[in-house]
């Protein structure tokens, strides 16, 4: 499983763009959120994702939040 964090935003579109840690950028669409909600997304939070390949070129899925909650 890949990390990053959520880079941009286009919530009129519901897409979006992770900052992978080897500092590229990759595309994601809300339907690959897992236990996330579109809007509840932030710039700036860690997630968790895989990589498949999209109609045009690599797209994150499974993309869940990697933050840490307390039990």
């Amino acid at each position: 499983m890949a990390k990053g964090t959520i880079a941009r935003l286009i919530k009129d579109r519901g897409y979006g763009f992770i900052a992978t840690e080897d500092g590229k950028d990759v595309f994601f669409h809300q339907t690959g959120l897992q236990g996330l909600s579109f809007d509840s997304l932030k710039e700036g939070q860690p997630v968790e994702f895989e990589t498949e390949e999209g109609p045009k070129g690599p797209r994150a899925a499974n993309i869940r939040s990697s933050e840490k909650t307390a039990d």
